[in-house]
């Protein structure tokens, strides 16, 4: 791939060679440094690259120029190369004109001048912009390939295992692909060995579980210590929140999740509301962040293993997995959040990984090009994912059986999808059946006016929360539905055998914590998750400083 370009715009002569010595000196090796002085001459140096096909990965503009403002030379490149980050330069005095690009063109950040020095001040940024364009824009020949049927559940399963846990891959459908039937034939394999994971390194995987596919990728599926001082059970944001704070502080930390970091949080196309952010971030790039993070400190993650049971050893809190050995740990902190509840309709089950999902992640909205999308839920994860499915898809309908949106999903959300013209909301609504030959045709809808038969190929379910408690056995008290009851929700007659009552976040076992949306009356919120999952580690030590 030819080097991508990085375009500085700026009228002020000297300015833009400072912009270009600055980026030169830090990118020059890996990136193409172009400079522009007018906005017309961006516009002239990006067509010229978009026609020779040249990558774009990051247009930094001055906001004050004659003629042409920075806002509407990122708006132009936004439409011809949508990839570009765009970086604006501003004074202090455009900065709510730069906050209103953020919606208005998805402006990715904006710095206010001077921007020296440039380690401190323009290089973090630019560090973190390109490296969300690389991982969007991988090496072709270090990609994974995946070669399966457009239908098949298995490949569904491995193709959000890969984009779960952040892992660039090319999607190749059988008998639609040159390049998949020559894998095929060079891997030996049958189409009863779909789906086929083709790894960089030359190795064909014929139908991989899980393990198998997390092992041949590098990922950890084994715990290292034969004991911990904190076990965390899940890594959506309460539970990397706890492995970054327990590692700073020195707590020998593990944490086990069964299918890939970032929880149900991670799947968001974008947290528009998270602190900090005010461009908002995916799930996916707030998940990553954080994995880099707890490592950084020295936590272990254990990936592709489902915890099946719990038992306490004396002073030690065991934690069994399947298929590996148990992880021994001081303390426990619960924090294996919830699942998307199941749909209950004739014909959905038969369907599920085949027009039918629950959740889904933000990648898998481009595969839905041109198509009708039924989104199922009226919460903010449902709302999200309907915001965007709308950029690909033909038409998206949002079903919600309630009378308004109001009550359960964030404003900004409600009017973001009111705004949208390519999203029809159905209140009052409910799936009542699915049909299908091998993959989902069509549903019956549900609603006051009667009953309704349309065809229909993508249905993804946002409905509900199950907790993800049932290994805990009989000794962690939970609430009917399966939440864990902490601190001041214990019932009174509890066995306790301490002498000081339960710590805010502890359960009615002493040294087992639970944090986020595991926990009963939790606020299904990623700060609130962050912030008990930050709390749980100040809990965590002072229970270990009494034992």
């Amino acid at each position: 791939m030819a080097k991508p370009a990085i375009l500085a715009v700026d009228d002020d002569a000297a300015v833009v060679a400072a912009v270009v010595r600055d980026l030169r000196t830090r990118y020059g090796e890996d990136y193409r440094v172009l400079r522009a002085t007018s906005g017309a001459e961006a516009l002239e140096i990006l067509a010229d690259l978009v026609l020779k096909d040249r990558p774009v990965a990051a247009v930094v503009s001055d906001q004050r120029m004659p003629g042409m403002t920075g806002i509407e030379v990122l708006k132009e490149v936004r439409q011809q190369a949508p990839d570009a980050k765009l970086l604006l330069l501003t004074a202090y005095a455009d900065t709510d004109v730069a906050i209103r690009a953020i919606n208005d063109i998805a402006l990715d950040y904006y710095l206010m001048k001077p921007w020296d020095p440039p380690e401190d001040r323009l290089y973090p940024v630019l560090d973190e912009l390109l490296r969300d364009w690389v991982h969007d824009h991988p090496d072709r020949d270090a990609e994974v390939r995946v070669v399966g049927h457009r239908w098949s559940e298995r490949t569904h399963e491995v193709k959000t295992f890969l984009a779960h846990n952040h892992v660039p891959y090319r999607w190749l459908e059988v008998d639609q692909s040159e390049e998949a039937t020559r894998l095929l034939e060079l891997a030996g394999a049958s189409l009863e060995d779909l789906p086929v994971v083709a790894l960089p390194d030359g190795a064909a995987l014929r139908s991989p579980t899980t393990v198998e596919l997390a092992d041949a990728l590098g990922l950890r599926t084994r715990a290292e210590k034969p004991l911990y001082d904190l076990c965390i059970v899940g890594a959506g944001p309460a539970g990397l929140a706890a492995a970054v704070y327990a590692a700073s502080e020195g707590l020998a930390t593990v944490v086990v999740e069964r299918d890939a970091p970032g929880g149900q949080a991670g799947q968001s196309a974008s947290i528009e509301n998270y602190l900090g952010f005010p461009k908002g971030l995916s799930g996916a790039d707030l998940t990553h962040r954080a994995v880099a993070q707890a490592a950084r400190f020295g936590a272990e993650m254990v990936l592709a293993r489902d915890v099946v049971g719990f038992e306490t050893r004396g002073p030690v809190r065991a934690v069994l997995l399947d298929g590996s050995a148990d992880i021994e740990a001081r303390a426990v902190l619960v924090a294996s959040g919830v699942s998307y509840r199941k749909l209950e309709a004739p014909g959905l089950d038969d369907l599920v990984g085949r027009g039918v999902y629950y959740g889904a992640s933000a990648s898998e909205a481009a595969q839905t090009k041109g198509e009708v999308v039924y989104v199922v839920g009226a919460a903010n994860s449902a709302g999200q994912a309907a915001l965007n499915f709308a950029r690909h898809a033909a038409r998206v309908v949002l079903v919600a059986r309630g009378a308004d949106l109001e009550a359960s999903m964030s404003h900004y959300l409600v009017s973001r999808i009111q705004e949208t013209p390519g999203i029809e909301v159905r209140l009052q609504t409910e799936i009542v059946g699915a049909r299908g030959d091998g993959h989902l045709e069509g549903i019956t809808l549900c609603h006051p006016n009667g009953v309704e038969e349309v065809d229909a190929s993508w249905v993804f379910i946002f409905i509900g929360a199950a907790p993800r408690t049932d290994w805990l056995g009989s000794s962690v008290v939970r609430d009917e539905r399966g939440f864990v009851l902490t601190g001041p929700d214990l019932p009174a007659g509890i066995a306790w055998p301490l002498e000081r009552g339960p710590f805010a976040l502890e359960t009615s076992v002493p040294g087992v914590f639970a944090a986020g949306d595991v926990r009963r009356d939790s606020m299904k919120r990623v700060a609130s998750a962050v912030g008990e999952g930050a709390m749980s580690v100040y809990l965590v030590h002072r229970y270990l400083a009494t034992t």
